[in-house]
């Protein structure tokens, strides 16, 4: 069994080699390129700093670099030509209005009619903020943090987001004149959709009615449309996706030998139930490791405890898969960070709950709680990855034996 652990770390570190950062920049950079020879860079989101060392550093005149607390390496800090600012996530707080408005001067700045490079991937919409007339920051953190906890879609949550927001959906093209842009994006929503990607800060989207279920309160303050800059015409690229992890993850899996199902299916839904319909798919294939991707919701109780949507995911995992059939199963944000912990998820096996009754620790009333951190803190079964300089959702590796 410890050899599974061993090997499901590597198939996950494969899928996230491929879709790092500073790797896929360099790809977009070894094809025909865009802009002038030289170019400011605008880079925002949970991996900007690393693809922002993804691009020639010769070709650099300036470049705003705007990341998660954690984020930004001293490589990129000592460079005198780079601003930086960390800023929060995943609730927006003043650091975030700070950075927006970091962005709105940065460009401002700029000398009339120098082409742009603009970086973006996830994050991005919590992380710079330049709010509507009619919002503060305490009415934004509330309806964010609402949002978050009751598992509303990540679709939803950008569609609001545009419409209380001046840069997103579209809305950054008022601050960067008539400049050439381009724009590289590494994708960490369903579909790939630049729309949501960062809110879209350069895209435009179009109606999306309010969730039906969103309250009254929120739905009579946020605005009907998109308030936003006329639609330009830009060259743009996604070049780092969830699936490319995936078969990336899958061909490191083969390597080592084991026989592979990459589940096509968009992974999503609330994290207990998707981790029982895993365990269950695990013991009817055994033999067959799987790999699905996604992004699971989960819907937190008061006085929550700590944890994330992948380690709440382990863990009811844990609680399906106890017995005697050995199964293995990493589930892991592409991202490091999984809720507001230091972990990126667990790494569970069919003796979890075993260790943890050893420990004293029930583990459902940990799950109940919402305090999978605190359970798998004890078990020593974190997956803590640090900053991983990419942010393609979630995989979930797994495999049982006959």
């Amino acid at each position: 069994m410890k050899n599974t652990h061993k090997d499901l770390m590597t198939i996950f570190q494969a899928g996230l080699e491929a879709v790092k950062g500073s790797v896929v920049v360099k790809k977009a950079f070894q094809k025909e390129f865009f802009l002038g020879v030289n170019f400011h860079v605008v880079a925002i989101g949970k991996a900007a700093d690393s693809m922002l060392q993804g691009v020639p550093e010769n070709r650099i005149i300036s470049a705003l670099l705007i990341s998660k607390h954690g984020h930004i390496s001293a490589q990129s800090q000592r460079k005198s030509h780079i601003e930086c600012v960390e800023s929060d996530h995943p609730i927006p707080d003043q650091a975030s209005l700070y950075a927006g408005k970091k962005l709105v001067d940065y460009l401002s700045k700029l000398p009339a009619k120098e082409p742009c490079l603009v970086l973006i991937s996830g994050g991005a919409s919590s992380l710079v903020e330049v709010l509507r007339d009619g919002w503060s920051l305490a009415e934004l953190k509330e309806l964010t943090d609402y949002l978050l906890a009751n598992a509303f879609p990540i679709n939803e949550i950008n569609a609001i987001r545009r419409r209380v927001s001046k840069i997103k959906g579209g809305g950054l093209w008022a601050y960067l004149d008539e400049r050439e842009v381009s724009c590289l994006i590494i994708s960490d929503v369903p579909n790939d959709d630049p729309v949501d990607i960062g809110s879209g800060l350069l895209f435009h989207a179009g109606h999306q009615a309010l969730p039906l279920n969103l309250p009254k309160r929120w739905s009579d303050k946020i605005p009907f449309t998109v308030s936003n800059a006329d639609k330009k015409l830009f060259d743009w690229e996604i070049i780092a996706s969830l699936n490319i992890a995936k078969k990336a993850a899958g061909k490191r899996a083969k390597e080592l030998g084991y026989p592979i199902s990459i589940v096509t299916d968009f992974m999503d839904g609330e994290a207990s139930m998707v981790a029982k319909t895993g365990v269950k798919t695990l013991k009817s294939s055994p033999d067959t490791l799987f790999i699905w991707g996604g992004e699971t919701t989960v819907n937190l109780p008061k006085n929550a405890g700590k944890g994330g949507r992948n380690q709440h995911l382990a863990l009811s995992a844990a609680i399906a898969m106890q017995g005697e059939q050995e199964i293995t199963l990493l589930s892991a944000g592409t991202d490091g960070s999984d809720g507001v912990t230091n972990a990126t998820g667990a790494m569970v096996d069919n003796q979890t709950i075993k260790k943890g009754e050893k420990l004293r620790l029930e583990a459902s009333g940990f799950l109940r709680r919402a305090d999978s951190y605190g359970y798998f803190s004890q078990t020593d079964e974190l997956v803590i990855t640090g900053a991983t300089g990419t942010n393609v959702m979630d995989l979930l590796i797994g495999i049982a034996r006959s």
